[in-house]
This record gives structure tokens, sequence and C-alpha cells, in this order.
């Protein structure tokens, strides 16, 4: 809980948004679970850390706590969580505070028109995301994948696009070291879907062999990444305590985009480091500075500078990342 707030801490858009008080405007009375509480919560959190006579001050966390256990009551007592999944609902929850839509539409039961282009499609697509869930934690955290199914008889194309929180890489390698980009690759590569998990070709309507790949089509403003160390179908594997070499900044994801010529540089501002094993760990959070650029490391009640060249090792789980230059607006 604690790597993870730190690393929204010095999310500059959140704290911004919570130090400003802007949030309060914005409260969902009406559809929101929580009502507001769990922003409430957590904002009071935020700007206690963030007060200027904060020198060496704890800040108590129990308010926030039980208010994250009532939204997802999986976090109760203090058994080892997985910070990934506890920021998914953290997002979620505080986001669901302050979302703009204050009555449930009807929901819209047909499938995006198949005429349109695929430009088009990703619009539709995302206006009906936003119909049910827009605020502010969306505008900061959600982006928008392009997933192509091929039928490999007809050649036929059929295009969806979804929302996404943060995405979720493999690292395929067992051992040594890899780079993020081989990440991506074997992310977004083409998957070939035949036997059991064959889809209906919409054109040939028959089930058929496909090819499945993705790429984004909406860059978010903020781009969490999470390294899959952890599987949870094989459990005697362990975790897989891989080298993931990162660069802190200039991150390009140009090849990974739906379109080209899209804004897609990134620079490195947060990391959730996961120390251990998969049944005991530790967590700690290495975290760059919103306005001084410094770097610092989270470690339970102690905070310590650290140099930039540590942030890269093989205990990084869950990145943090800022969209850079002026791109933010795609």
């Amino acid at each position: 809980m604690n790597s993870v707030i730190q690393c929204l801490s010095n999310t500059k858009p959140l704290l911004e948004y919570l130090l400003g008080d802007c949030h309060l405007s914005d409260i969902n009375t009406s559809i929101s679970s929580m009502k507001g509480a769990l922003i409430k919560a957590f904002s009071t959190v935020i700007q206690e850390l963030w007060r200027a006579e904060s020198e060496d001050r704890v800040v108590n966390t129990t308010a926030l706590k039980s208010q994250i256990q009532r939204f997802a009551p999986r976090f109760m007592g203090y058994c080892q969580q997985d910070a990934q999944e506890f920021l998914r609902y953290l997002l979620e929850g505080l986001h669901e505070d302050v979302n703009r839509v204050t009555t449930k539409p009807k929901p819209i039961l047909t499938d995006v028109d198949e005429q349109l282009s695929d430009q088009q499609k990703a619009v539709e697509s995302w206006k009906r995301y936003l119909r049910m869930d827009n605020s502010k934690v969306v505008d900061i955290f959600v982006g928008q994948l392009k997933s192509t199914l091929r039928c490999t008889s007809c050649g036929h194309c059929s295009v969806t696009f979804d929302p996404f929180w943060d995405l979720s890489l493999p690292i395929p390698v067992r051992t040594g070291q890899v780079r993020l980009q081989q990440c991506f690759d074997h992310f977004t590569r083409e998957e070939v879907l035949d036997g059991d998990e064959k889809p209906t070709c919409s054109k040939c309507q028959m089930r058929r062999k496909c090819t499945k790949s993705f790429t984004i089509q909406k860059f978010p403003k903020i781009l969490v990444l999470h390294l899959k160390r952890f599987s949870p179908t094989e459990r005697f594997r362990g975790k897989l305590n891989v080298t993931v070499d990162f660069p802190l900044n200039g991150l390009d994801l140009s090849t990974y985009a739906a379109n080209r010529g899209q804004g897609c540089m990134y620079n490195l501002y947060g990391v959730a480091n996961h120390s251990g094993t998969t049944y005991s760990g530790h967590y700690t959070a290495y975290c760059k500075h919103p306005y001084t650029a410094e770097w610092h490391e989270y470690n339970d009640s102690r905070v310590t500078s650290i140099s930039s060249r540590s942030v890269v090792s093989s205990e990084a789980y869950v990145l943090f990342f800022e969209l850079s230059g002026h791109s933010s607006h795609l």
C-alpha cells in the first residue's frame, strides 16, 4: 500500500488535482458506492505528505485503509497482497468517487458499426466508454488498445477497441536480462488462435483459424506497466527475477502505435519494486520528485535520496511513465 501510494503521490496531474481540492466539486454522490469517502481519505493522506512542515512527520493512513477495505474487502487484514492489484482497485475506487456520470445511462446493446473506418470505430468505442466512466482519473490513466483479429481463410480483419488502465507485459526470458522493448514486442506480436480457441469469422460465418494482435490506439497521459514476474497458473515456477532494462527518459512507443506519428514518448517517474518470493516479500518504491526531478527511495518509514543509476533493477515490478512534451492531447 505504501509503495503504490508513494508512486501516486509523485504522479503530477493526480497530485495537483488533489492539492488544489479540485476533486471536491467532482464528488459523485449518486452512483458511487463510496459517495466520495475514498477520494477524501486518499486526498487527506496526499495533502499531509505534501505539507511544507511534513519533514520527518508520520502520516496516518488508517482512515484510508479502512475506506479501501470498504470498497474492496479483499484488502482486509494485513496479509501479503499484490501491488498491481491494489493499484487497480484504488484507482477504480477513486475514479468512481469523482465520476462525472451521475445517472447510469441505458446500455448500448448493438456492436459498433462494421462499416465505419478504424479511426471512427476507435472514437465511437471511446465515446461509449465515457458514457459510463468519465473522470479526472480516467483523463489521466486510461488509454485504448486496438485488437485486430484476422481470418487466415478469407483475410477479413475484425477490429475492436478496449480501454486499459495499465498494461501487463510478459517477460519473454527465464534468466538473465531483457529490454522493456522486447516485452512490448512479445505483448503486441501476432498470436495464432486455432483449435479450441478458434473464433468465428464474421465474414465466413464459421469458426476459422485466426491471428490476433494488439497495437495502442490512444496513449494515456500516465502509462502504468506491470511486469509479469508471477504466473498465476504456474505457482511452482516461482518468481521471475530477470532484470528488465527500461529507459528513464525517452521511452519511444511509436512502433506499437496504431496510427503512425502519434506522440508516444514517455519518461519514467515511479517504480514499485518487489523483493523476495511469491509467498513472502517486501515492496519499496523509487520515485522522481515532480518538481525537483530528484529520485528517492521509499522503504517503509525510511525515505532516502538515490541516484537515478540505481532505479533499474531486477526487482522492478510496476513502472509509472508520464507522456512527455505536448503530445498528451491525443
